[in-house]
């Protein structure tokens, strides 16, 4: 199969945590034989960010792990027209320009032979509807929602059985245990302070509950204005600063735990949908504390794969707890490494990709044999799910 991707950057992770989970699951289609070519516009902002923080250096030690993975930068004006040819599948992310999405849609109402699908990986649906509700999605055979909740959003809008949630899930051929234990210390966060989303939330379930354990903290990440830094330096915090997201793995293992700490969105709007790093944490088999977050979907097993802490004081004992107690912290790294290799893989969302692309040209050709086939197709769908 020939599969075309036009996202925001395959190059960067700056601030653009999709790139991490692209990256995995293209690696794995391109394991099993399909032709990948990835689209990313001149000037992302992620890339440029990136490179004005840590030039080409940067940019190259994003993409080094991944020697099978290249991208082609499109300027300004390009017509994917130019690059669809002969193209099976295509997928268009939500943070391209709204311009794009429409025309890429308008060649596929237009008689294009491809599978199209919209990939939302991201809170506006809910946080700013308006703007996602701009895009026109006509042309769209079906959208890619990395969460129930926000799947169920574009039910709302008229997708029916035309949305599929697609999680995100780690590389597991990057992201695993190290492969001789080191001696660990101290606790480890990796994310990006953003646009206050979580700012007080940082503060209850990490600042002051890692001091209270009296466990060291480092921080990885990008976007901390001066008041962040601030708070970092108030509570004894060593910032790092940027982290490539192929050094993750080597982090985690100095370390005997890390924190997930959702940012408001997923907590309140759009329960159920963890960040890309819950999943690569624990396939890096580190023990990890989870802030307040309802698994609505029952993708994890809370209190096996991971402890949940209802407040900063919850926070600080589960901390206490895995500083003295090496069996909790092994029991732990174990459970949730299983479940990562036993569900939630790259591979595995490769796999869903392509039953996705299969049902939807089921339909497709449906559609062209007549209504009674069509009919049949969706009912044979809606039993296949």
């Amino acid at each position: 199969m020939r599969i075309s991707v036009f996202t925001h950057s395959l190059r960067s992770c700056w601030n653009h945590g999709n790139a991490h989970f692209l990256r995995g699951v293209l690696r794995e289609l391109i394991a099993r034989g399909h032709a990948v070519a990835v689209h990313e516009p001149e000037g992302a902002w992620s890339l440029a960010n990136l490179r004005a923080d840590h030039g080409e250096a940067g940019a190259a030690a994003s993409l080094a792990p991944y020697p099978e993975l290249s991208s082609r930068i499109d300027p300004p004006g390009s017509d994917p027209a130019d690059f669809l040819d002969g193209a099976d599948l295509v997928l268009v992310h939500e943070w391209n320009e709204p311009a794009l999405v429409a025309r890429i849609g308008a060649l596929r109402k237009a008689g294009g032979r491809f599978t199209l699908l919209f990939h939302d990986t991201h809170h506006r649906a809910v946080s700013e509807p308006e703007a996602m509700r701009a895009f026109d999605l006509t042309g769209y055979d079906g959208v890619l929602a990395f969460g129930e909740t926000l799947a169920e959003v574009y039910r709302g809008w008229g997708w029916g059985d035309r949305v599929f949630v697609w999680h995100e899930a780690a590389d597991t051929r990057l992201f695993r245990p190290p492969p001789r234990e080191q001696a660990r210390a101290g606790l480890v966060w990796i994310g990006n302070w953003g646009d206050g989303e979580r700012s007080a939330e940082l503060e209850t379930f990490l600042f002051g509950p890692a001091g209270a354990a009296c466990l060291p903290l480092d921080v990885w990440g990008v976007r901390y204005p001066p008041e962040a830094l601030a708070a970092l330096d108030r509570h004894g915090i060593r910032y790092r600063g940027w982290l490539p997201n192929a050094r993750a793995p080597e982090v985690f293992a100095r370390h005997l735990a890390t924190v997930h700490v959702p940012r408001r969105f997923y907590v309140e709007a759009l329960p159920g949908i963890p960040t890309i790093r819950v999943f690569e944490a624990l396939a890096c088999g580190i023990p990890l504390v989870s802030a307040p977050w309802r698994d609505s979907e029952g993708l994890f097993t809370p209190g096996r794969d991971f402890l949940t802490a209802a407040d900063g004081a919850a926070m600080t004992r589960h901390l206490r707890a895995l500083r003295e107690d090496p069996a909790l912290r092994a029991e732990l790294a174990a459970h949730g490494l299983a479940t990562i290799r036993a569900r939630h893989t790259c591979a595995h969302r490769a796999e869903e990709l392509l039953a996705v692309a299969e049902r939807l040209r089921g339909a497709d050709d449906a559609r062209r044999r007549g209504p009674a086939a069509e009919a049949a197709a969706r009912t044979a769908a809606r039993t296949a799910g």
